[in-house]
């Protein structure tokens, strides 16, 4: 059991390691908030400058600290980090800012302030040493403090046209990475599809074969349209945003694509399960045209105009070659 004690518990710490842990957490914040900028410096530059200045203001009271720890104890600080702390609050990884929006980039820094305000605040009700308590309190004031800042630098870096230049960059980050190629892979699964599925299904009549070629299609055609898309650009040049992401979009809308129109064959009667999918087609058609609209901008009737004539010129080939 020994992973279950080699971390203090924040009760058993004494004054001076409180300050210690302050200290290295101010430290650790401060480096996170220095990475959200520089992430963020060439597509959101105002929202880098709050975070540069984030990271000022943790450095400045990571300076006060120290002070303290040095008036008190004197100069050296032991080494004591959250994670040697049972229940300290944690830190998301850095990398992690990789994968989310502007909006929750803010939400996390915001967060990061609160929960250690709210950490602080806690312990500081357990306390029963008046020192300790107004150790505690002040740090709590302190975190309450930073949250404070950061609303004064968002004020002062985020005007009304900041906000829009950067609304727009994020919309367009997220239908270059997320949306042209889910609505790629979506087109192609459900469209390409349509010829081996309705093939196998007028030729054997046999709702389970026919079930078993549409999964096949659609998990193999997912599969290569991910692969293809991860592949085919990295995103360093074009600014379309992580490979991976793009292949993942891509990669499961072309499966289920596919699948909206094979998994009704899982009904053991043919003209049930056949009708069942023709409705299936229609909807995915429609829906890909309407994401056409919403987010390509795409007048709707031209859209659908445009879906809806080769999807159906794709099922008539699968229809007549599995009829003949």
């Amino acid at each position: 059991m020994r992973f279950l004690t080699s971390r203090r518990q924040f009760r058993d710490l004494s004054e001076q390691e409180v300050l210690a842990l302050a200290i290295s957490s101010e430290e650790d914040d401060a480096r996170i908030y220095r990475s959200y900028a520089e992430r963020l410096r060439v597509d959101f530059p105002d929202t880098a400058r709050i975070f540069d200045g984030m990271a000022a203001e943790e450095d400045t009271h990571r300076k006060a600290l120290i002070s303290m720890h040095r008036k008190r104890f004197g100069e050296v600080i032991p080494l004591i980090r959250r994670e040697h702390v049972a229940g300290y609050y944690a830190r998301s990884p850095v990398w992690l800012v990789e994968n989310l929006s502007l909006e929750r980039i803010r939400e996390e820094a915001a967060n990061m302030e609160s929960s250690a305000e709210q950490f602080y605040l806690e312990a500081a009700k357990r306390s029963t040493d008046a020192e300790t308590r107004k150790l505690l309190g002040d740090l709590a004031a302190a975190e309450a403090g930073h949250q404070h800042s950061a609303e004064r630098l968002e004020r002062a870096h985020l005007d009304d046209d900041a906000l829009e230049r950067e609304s727009q960059t994020a919309h367009r980050q997220f239908i270059l990475t997320w949306v042209q190629p889910g609505l790629a892979g979506l087109m192609d699964g459900s469209v390409s599809t349509l010829a081996p599925i309705f093939a196998v299904a007028f030729a054997t009549q046999n709702t389970w074969t026919t079930f078993l070629v549409g999964l096949a299609a659609s998990v193999g055609a997912g599969i290569s349209m991910g692969f293809t898309e991860a592949a085919s650009d990295d995103g360093q040049l074009s600014g379309r945003g992580s490979p991976i992401k793009r292949g993942i979009a891509a990669g499961v809308m072309t499966t289920l694509g596919g699948l909206g129109h094979a998994l009704p064959y899982l009904i053991p009667h043919f003209w049930t399960a056949t009708i069942i999918a023709f409705v299936v087609v229609f909807v995915e058609l429609w829906a890909i045209a309407w994401i056409q609209n919403k987010w390509m901008e795409t007048p709707f009737l031209r859209a659908a105009f445009q879906v809806v004539l080769g999807g159906a010129l794709v099922f008539a080939a699968g229809a007549l070659i599995g009829s003949g």
